[in-house]
């Protein structure tokens, strides 16, 4: 293992490669699709690689998600009428489980499906917010980094995002009890 000089910056890998599922979430996240995430990603990563130069040091968190938000957000002005979200449930096949297990799985499955149903239901300026916030923790100040915009309309923006995200989840619940499921 390499020893760094005190003063000697960090290098391109010390201080981005910790932040690659950050990064990823939140590609994910914004454009709800597994492989437009990782390319998008990917693209991130050499485009901070080529601008690494310039990094000031800081947060470099932040920096990073600002470049993926970015790539992401061109991504869904190109792509936008329609992104195709695949789900997988590699969980419920291939293993064995107790008829408690399956059922405790299931729950959190539907669970986390409605959650993303009500996500992706709302802009993705709020979905951007709620992420970078509720999943990343992300404070305040950071997300006004990322997303280059005033703290306070971070703040009302999550606000807002918050509000839809309970109603879309609440309707997500009606029709459930409704339906049956």
């Amino acid at each position: 293992m390499e020893a760094s000089v005190p003063n000697e910056p960090p290098s391109f890998e010390q201080a981005m490669l910790p932040h690659l599922d950050a990064a990823y979430n939140l590609a994910r996240w914004l454009l709800r699709h597994e492989q437009d995430a990782e390319d998008a990603v990917q693209e991130a990563f050499l485009r901070a690689y080529r601008a690494f130069g310039r990094f000031r040091g800081g947060d470099g968190r932040a920096w990073l998600l600002t470049i993926v938000r970015n790539v992401c957000f061109t991504q869904l002005r190109r792509n936008h009428p329609s992104v195709v979200r695949e789900v997988f449930e590699d969980d419920l096949h291939g293993s064995t489980f107790d008829p408690g297990e399956v059922n405790a799985l299931v729950w959190r499955e539907t669970k986390a499906a409605q959650l993303q149903l009500a996500l992706d239901k709302l802009a993705p300026e709020f979905r951007e917010v709620i992420v970078l916030h509720e999943i990343e923790g992300l404070a305040y100040r950071e997300i006004a980094l990322v997303s280059d915009i005033p703290i306070g309309t971070v703040m009302s923006r999550l606000a807002r995002a918050r509000r839809k995200l309970q109603t879309e989840l609440q309707a997500l619940a009606r029709k459930e009890t409704t339906h049956g499921l």
